[in-house]
């Protein structure tokens, strides 16, 4: 028997036990599918993040007090006192390779318009935050260092805050909210950008840098400094330039380490793309094992066929069929049901992601690679766990195959 007699006595095979051959199948067909759909959300993620964090400008060095690390990775920094406006106006005096910087005061709070409330976070920062932080308005216009020198209560809002706190149709430009019971005048609305994965520069308030500190979260230090630098090419020497000068406001010994930590965009893509990797390959192992449970299924379905099928083998060998044409046979057909579940599979996996980018905020970006190795994978679930039922089916003696009842 050749390979297309093979095949096609695989297909009649197959549909002999229509409903037997898809249950067999479900489990390459959920395996198949959950890889793909999996992978199409961690791409996705991975797509976000760089894209949202290039949204919040570009060639950006991030300070924070506190330098503790884990695997590479900061934990604690912004848990420390140990920045205040004062480094800030160090490095943007001293420093060459610096285009404009500024300095940032977190702070939760409730702000409050009419009847409607909204907790969210006030970022006191200089009028500069507007270029360095690509921080674009879609309505009314920024506050200036004078408003800053002045402690003036006047604020830009992001527009989730905008959305909560305000009637649709209602313009939020010129119009007073409360923040912790403190009057603030709204001169503009933020543009959306969309979460980074770390914060969401569309859920906060931009207020003047003195404002934020004295008169609401009184304290004169700062939760850190973004700076942005000349040029790409400067990058690495802008980050040694600003801890150079850090260390010495800060009149650290050359024993002692930095109290406070500098990282770069690339650096926050690295570590934002890295946990998607690793959610990613956790996900996709569970779809694996999804796959191996279904090789088992498809392993003990030919096992029941070749049973049934004992009297047929018996027939076909008596009549001068060739062990390696029974186990060719076998193995088609376990590697057809296979690839056929694959099949079905990819077209569930491309279905679901579709479906979870449309009604859902998951992006999904579906990768042409994950469903070539899905497919790939299928297939040889299939030769492996089809291997030993057709191995026993080319063995089987003819007489005693003949005898069977």
């Amino acid at each position: 028997m050749n390979l297309s007699e093979s095949f096609s006595s695989a297909i009649v095979s197959l549909r002999a036990n229509l409903m037997r051959s898809l249950l067999t199948m479900l489990g390459i067909i959920i395996g198949v599918g959950a890889v793909i759909t999996t992978v199409a959300l961690g791409e996705g993620a991975q797509r976000s993040v760089k894209e949202n964090l290039q949204k919040l400008g570009s060639n950006l060095l991030f300070v924070r007090p506190g330098n503790q690390t884990f695997g590479g990775v900061v934990i604690s920094a912004g848990s420390s006192i140990t920045l205040t406006e004062d480094d800030a106006i160090a490095i943007k005096r001293r420093a060459k390779f610096v285009e404009s910087l500024s300095p940032e005061s977190r702070k939760g709070v409730q702000a409050k318009f009419g009847n409607k409330n909204w907790n969210t976070t006030v970022v006191g920062v200089y009028p500069e935050y507007e270029t360095v932080r690509n921080a674009t308005l879609s309505a009314g216009r920024y506050f200036t260092e004078a408003d800053n020198k002045a402690m003036n209560a006047v604020c830009v809002i992001g527009p989730t805050v905008a959305q909560n706190l305000f009637e649709r149709g209602v313009n939020p430009v010129g119009q007073t909210i409360r923040i912790n019971n403190v009057g603030f005048q709204v001169l503009g609305v933020l543009e959306e950008k969309g979460s980074s994965g770390w914060q969401n520069p569309d859920d906060q308030i931009l207020a003047p840098l003195n404002t934020v500190q004295k008169r609401l979260a009184g304290a004169t230090w700062i939760s850190g400094i973004t700076i942005k630098v000349v040029s790409e090419e400067k990058m690495t020497d802008a980050l040694l330039e600003v801890e150079q000068i850090l260390r010495k406001q800060h009149r650290l010994r050359n024993d002692q380490d930095n109290d406070f930590t500098i990282r770069n965009q690339s650096d926050l893509v690295s570590a934002f793309s890295e946990t998607s990797r690793i959610l990613a390959f956790l996900l996709t192992s569970v779809a694996v094992v999804s796959l191996v449970v279904g090789g088992i299924g498809i392993m003990n379905i030919m096992l029941v066929s070749v049973t049934e099928r004992t009297r047929e083998i018996g027939i076909r060998k008596a009549i001068g069929a060739k062990k390696r044409d029974i186990l060719s046979q076998f193995l088609i057909e376990s590697t057809v049901l296979a690839l056929a579940g694959g099949a079905l599979g990819i077209l569930l996996g491309i279905g679901v992601s579709e479906l979870l980018g449309q009604v859902s905020t998951f992006r999904t970006v579906i990768s042409i690679e994950s469903i070539f190795v899905s497919f790939l994978f299928s297939g040889l679930v299939g030769i492996f766990f089809g291997f030993y039922p057709a191995q026993k089916a080319a063995s089987a003696d003819p007489i005693e195959a003949l005898r069977y009842e």
